[in-house]
């Protein structure tokens, strides 16, 4: 899949906002440690992925109740959902100077049921010359999402025959309906209930 980017200005991509407040002193610190043993773009943009993927867990898999979402009370909290890791990755990748932006999938049950926007990154490192998506949603049994900027090692793989989609676009800021949804949620079982099933 092609994916086409939301703004053609790739400095839309750098830019701090609302969730992704990479501008924070605590984004700059994570940034900054994580830094200290990557010697390139490619080696810091490994190292944040694995970091969000592994270091913060998927709030639904640790039973954690929160649900932040802008960058550095992600980091701060040290949990949340897809989405608000995803908007973490988008932060750490921006502040090293790394165009990032925010991909969806809508995914659904075995069955079809229960359609669900699930959030990915997309960076544009200089030497790979086109977008690549990522996904720092954290593994587990029957989830092996993997850096790789070749061949997507994505969680899931959508299935056409249960209606999921992937969405094309590169967004530079969460949509409209999905900040909306994580503004406004008390906690992650409110925003369960408030996430827009799809684009």
């Amino acid at each position: 899949m092609e994916l086409t980017q939301q703004h053609t200005d790739l400095g839309a991509y750098l830019a701090a906002d609302e969730a992704i407040d990479h501008h924070h002193p605590r984004v700059g610190a994570a940034a900054a440690r994580l830094a200290l043993d990557a010697d390139d773009a490619y080696a810091y943009a490994r190292a944040a992925f694995e970091f969000v993927r592994d270091a913060i867990p998927h709030s639904a898999d640790s039973g954690d109740g929160r649900a932040p979402w802008r960058a550095s009370d992600v980091l701060a909290a040290r949990t949340g959902i897809c989405h608000a890791k995803s908007i973490a990755l988008a932060a750490l990748l921006r502040t090293r100077g790394i165009p990032a932006g925010l991909c969806y999938q809508r995914l659904a049950d075995d069955d079809g049921a229960n359609p669900v926007l699930h959030g990915l990154v997309a960076l544009r490192l200089p030497e790979i010359g086109r977008w690549a998506r990522l996904d720092p949603r954290g593994n587990k049994p029957g989830v092996d999402a993997r850096f790789s900027l070749e061949r997507e090692r994505l969680a899931w793989v959508v299935r056409e025959e249960f209606n999921e989609a992937d969405y094309p676009v590169v967004y530079a800021a969460p949509p409209a309906v999905l900040l909306a949804a994580l503004q406004g949620a008390r906690d992650r079982s409110e925003l369960w209930r408030n996430l827009p099933t799809g684009l």
